[in-house]
């Protein structure tokens, strides 16, 4: 029996030593390229995230891999045998690495030792520190679909237990996406007195702004009126299709492109001033996004038409000379794309003397666009007039006036801290805290 031992031990040893040995293989690839993209990120700047992100305990993480799989950005990669964040800047912060961890070693948190993200102050009812001003969704912080629609709906539970006197509205809600649109049903479903505005000419928030087909990764959520909705992983296509579908069912009234100018406290709530109206209302539920108000240039002829904010479809410049205005991704991946349609002649300016803190790829796809001679790069250059045929700009003291038919913009957005700020709404900064 015993010389039958050494060829049983190595009958069924030779399979889990094979196995063994794949699953180190593979679990060395992945860490290498895990530490691929974490290199690129680095060399690239691209370090610090933009909103809600994870931070791992690497004493408690066992490096199991759940969080990096449950991760459809592929944000999260494992280094050293342990989870890490290789690629902070695509991080949307909807949270299911941290579901997904078997033992708790990650913690959502606003901001990072040296880049830190103001976050207005709201009570567990989400009323900010000014009586009658209430904040859900992705201003407050929370960008993840679903939360932000329960925060929506929680919010106008708190809302509707006071009503407004004589011809004031009980609510005016700011904003449009999945937060505003929750608090919307809401408000139908208690028949409150009430006007939603949207600053965009379409619905969505954040979302619509998101890039085209980007999978967005949303949990069953509960709405006032619609009922439980699953949707798990799906285009950003197919979810603002989704909120149409529900704002045509249930006639949502939205006043759509009217911006708030000014918020003022007056007798027993709040007077709203827009480009088009005043509110008289008891209670403001504030549901925008953290893009805030587009970056203007402030130059002559940027009230045009053919000037806009944001890169809506490509197709639609085809056989046009476009100029697009920007140092980042967005600016980049707009030109690019618009690039690539038959018959465009763009140009891109930018007024810094490189590209800095931009995605690696994009920066890749822009050099061949501009070696191709699809692409025309200029930096060092500011705008100095747009008027109907031409854009004039200025490069380290050179004019240079470019037969234009369209004009977009991609500086960015102004939070409305500032606004806040005014009606007095406490705004904390987080340093890479809860």
């Amino acid at each position: 029996m015993s010389t039958l031992m050494p060829w049983l031990a190595l009958l069924y040893g030779s399979p889990l030593a094979l196995l063994l040995w794949l699953h180190v293989r593979r679990r060395r690839r992945r860490e290498a390229r895990s530490l691929e993209t974490l290199n690129k990120s680095v060399r690239a700047g691209l370090t610090e995230p933009m909103s809600l992100h994870p931070v791992v305990d690497p004493s408690i993480c066992m490096g199991s891999g759940s969080c990096t799989r449950a991760c459809p950005e592929n944000t999260l990669g494992i280094v050293n045998g342990k989870a890490y964040l290789v690629n902070p800047t695509v991080c949307i912060g909807h949270g299911a690495c941290a579901a997904a961890c078997p033992v708790e070693a990650i913690e959502l948190v606003f901001g990072t030792e040296r880049r830190g993200i103001d976050i207005p102050y709201v009570k567990p009812t989400f009323e900010t520190n000014v009586p009658g001003i209430y904040i859900a969704g992705e201003l407050g912080g929370m960008g993840l679909i679903r939360k932000a629609a329960e925060q929506g709906r929680q919010a106008m539970e708190s809302i509707s237990r006071y009503r407004a006197e004589g011809d004031q509205l009980d609510v005016l809600i700011v904003g449009a996406g999945p937060a505003g649109l929750s608090a919307t049903l809401a408000a139908m479903d208690k028949k409150l007195r009430f006007v939603t505005l949207e600053q965009e000419d379409s619905l969505g928030g954040t979302v619509y702004h998101y890039p085209r087909n980007k999978i967005v990764l949303t949990q069953p959520v509960t709405l006032p009126i619609v009922g439980q909705v699953k949707l798990g992983e799906v285009s950003k296509e197919s979810l603002l299709e989704f909120w149409q579908g529900i704002t045509d069912r249930t006639g949502m009234p939205i006043s759509f492109g009217e911006c708030v100018d000014r918020i003022s406290a007056v007798d027993r709530g709040f007077l709203v001033k827009t480009g088009r109206s005043e509110y008289r209302t008891r209670s403001v539920l504030l549901a925008v996004g953290r893009r805030g108000t587009p970056r203007k240039l402030g130059v002559p002829g940027e009230e045009l038409s053919k000037v806009v904010y944001r890169l809506v479809d490509p197709e639609q410049y085809r056989g046009k000379s476009v100029l697009v205005v920007g140092g980042g991704d967005s600016a980049i991946e707009a030109a690019v794309a618009i690039a690539l349609e038959p018959g465009t002649r763009v140009t891109l300016s930018y007024r810094g003397e490189a590209f800095g803190r931009v995605k690696q790829k994009n920066r890749e796809r822009m050099s061949e666009a501009e070696q191709s001679g699809r692409l025309r790069v200029l930096l060092r250059s500011t705008m100095v007039r747009i008027d109907g045929q031409h854009a004039l700009l200025d490069q380290e003291g050179q004019s240079v006036n470019l037969e234009n038919d369209a004009v977009i913009v991609c500086a960015g957005g102004i939070l409305p801290m500032p606004m806040l700020k005014e009606i007095g709404i406490r705004v904390e900064t987080k340093f890479g805290t809860a």
